[in-house]
């Protein structure tokens, strides 16, 4: 995974959907041509077994795993072991191995992407994840209020300390699709996070029956409900993310290239 752009979905806390952005960003990403792996990293409490199907099972060949597949993307979770399915009741560093073998010990693709989804908090397994691989950026999941911020705050500066770039916020369940429109849960937390940390700020997903369904399901959105808003949303994201990245990468040329110059003279 030489060239593979390797990011984490999180938000410091649980409940607000990182999953949810990471199965229908992969989606989306996949659709417009990327070879897409999602690394189920909360171990806790995992869920991306159940909202992809396995089209393809996960086996192990020569010590190593070989990722499940299903609707196209490739994926390693704790789901798919027994242990996955009880209550995970284990110290941090037998947490820390776990996560070590999935990131040494998975034959993935050629993958143009890697999506970490990141448990909550900001513990060991999240250091061993931002030092085990390089990312190439974080994006923060958050809901609108204020509460949800509180620990997105936290996440936002556990990526600055380890030095890894945020590429942007989302903000998940933000309204209900209505005229006017209804906002269960306040608005405007994501824009204030992007705004005080100038951060980019990718746009609010509304609260969508059919995102649920599909996950529930382990069906693909984009092929049940191809012309909904949140498929929209999710196509859009990618796009941007994409831009991000590319942003960044013009970013650190420019400068590795100021620096030589100082250096030269």
């Amino acid at each position: 995974m030489q060239h593979c752009h390797k990011i984490a979905i999180a938000a410091g806390k649980g409940g607000v959907g990182k999953s949810t952005i990471a199965v229908n960003l992969a989606l989306a990403l996949a659709s417009q041509g990327a070879c897409v792996g999602i690394l189920d990293a909360d171990l806790y409490g995992p869920s991306i077994g159940k909202m992809l199907p396995e089209n393809r099972k996960l086996v192990l060949e020569d010590e190593f795993l070989i990722p499940a597949e299903g609707h196209g993307i490739y994926y390693v979770s704790l789901a798919h072991f027994s242990l996955g399915k009880k209550a995970v009741i284990v110290r941090a560093p037998i947490a820390n191995q776990i996560i070590c073998d999935f990131l040494n010990q998975v034959r993935w693709p050629c993958l143009d992407f890697l999506l970490i989804d990141f448990p909550p908090g900001t513990g060991d397994i999240q250091l061993t994840l931002m030092q085990k691989t390089s990312l190439s950026g974080a994006i923060l999941v958050t809901t609108p209020q204020e509460i949800a911020l509180l620990d997105v705050e936290k996440a936002y500066q556990m990526f600055q300390q380890m030095q890894v770039p945020i590429l942007g916020v989302v903000e998940n369940m933000s309204y209900l699709e209505a005229s006017p429109r209804i906002y269960p849960y306040g608005s405007g937390g994501g824009k204030k996070i992007s705004l005080q940390h100038e951060l980019k700020f990718f746009g609010e997903l509304p609260l969508d029956p059919h995102i649920s369904a599909c996950c529930d399901n382990s069906e693909s959105l984009f092929e049940k409900f191809p012309s909904s808003i949140s498929v929209g949303f999710f196509n859009q994201l990618a796009k941007d993310v994409q831009l991000s990245l590319m942003e960044r990468q013009e970013s650190d040329r420019g400068s590795k290239k100021a620096f030589e110059v100082v250096w030269e003279n």
